[in-house]
């Protein structure tokens, strides 16, 4: 479990694991609002570790009458056990909203209210059952999944882990496209193709890379490490590792940008523009 440094109510500076300070902000929370306690017991108190409490909170998300609750729990503790990456990779998900998202005070408000967080630990599931064969009840999930957060992640896309999506409104990832590690996307970012080809027909994002508001990347096209990819932008051609790209259609505007996007969330743009379109 990854430590975080949390301020005691004494002032003290001390180190929890994840799941211990997810647990400690419900119970201060509990205290806090009393309206709230049965809620916070139901979803985060009363389980034993991070897999359990994440189970339970897709499944309260995504049950319904064709899928209930409990059946998308089973589903749900099923990837876990069978893939302890994908806690990991939950976790690290977690971590990265606390890291880059300056609204947040504690793992609470992402694990119980944020989409972007939950939806793409449904997605998760939903790309192990896809792992497994088990077409069919991928593809229910993913349209749950888009229904309840309006977010429509293919089963087949490939992520990574340390992903933030932020807000998380209107993004669309292709069913060939891949997603590194550590990168950072806004509302509204498309990663799809450009016709109805088949195959290999979606964008590649290396690790790193921030991705702005509205951001449309199209193709099979590979977004270099550490990139940026400015809001509103249309990307149809590659982009260097480290450089940034804005425009309709995208051009380069600053290369070397910053050394981590994603990590300093920095959408600021420099007054240099190259002469060519990428």
């Amino acid at each position: 479990m990854t430590k975080l440094e949390v301020v005691s109510s004494a002032g003290n500076t001390r180190e929890q694991d994840l799941w211990t300070s997810l647990r400690v902000a419900a119970e201060d929370a509990a205290r806090e609002e009393p309206q709230l306690a049965s809620h916070l017991h139901s979803v985060i108190l009363s389980h034993d570790n991070l897999a359990a409490a994440l189970s339970f909170q897709i499944a309260r998300k995504l049950g319904d009458s064709e899928l209930g609750a409990m059946t998308v729990r089973e589903v749900a503790m099923s990837a876990f056990r069978a893939d302890p990456a994908t806690v990991a990779a939950a976790e690290a998900d977690l971590l990265a909203v606390l890291e880059r998202d300056p609204a947040i005070r504690t793992p609470l408000q992402p694990f119980l209210y944020f989409k972007g967080y939950q939806a793409l630990q449904a997605w998760r599931v939903a790309h192990w059952l896809w792992e497994q064969k088990r077409d069919t009840l991928a593809f229910h999930f993913q349209s749950r999944i888009s229904e309840l957060f309006q977010l429509d992640i293919h089963p087949a896309a490939r992520i990574g882990k340390g992903v933030f999506v932020d807000h998380g409104t209107g993004i669309v990832i292709g069913e060939t496209a891949v997603v590194g590690d550590e990168v950072s996307m806004l509302h509204a970012v498309t990663l799809g193709g450009t016709g109805a080809e088949r195959g290999d027909r979606h964008p590649k994002i290396g690790r790193g890379v921030l991705l702005g508001a509205g951001a449309k990347v199209l193709g099979n096209i590979a977004i270099g490490d550490y990139a940026k990819v400015a809001s509103g932008s249309v990307v149809l051609k590659p982009v260097p590792a480290g450089c940034t790209v804005a425009g309709v259609p995208a051009r380069m505007v600053n290369c070397p940008t910053d050394a981590t996007p994603a990590r300093t969330m920095d959408h600021t743009l420099s007054d240099v523009v190259y002469d060519y379109v990428i």
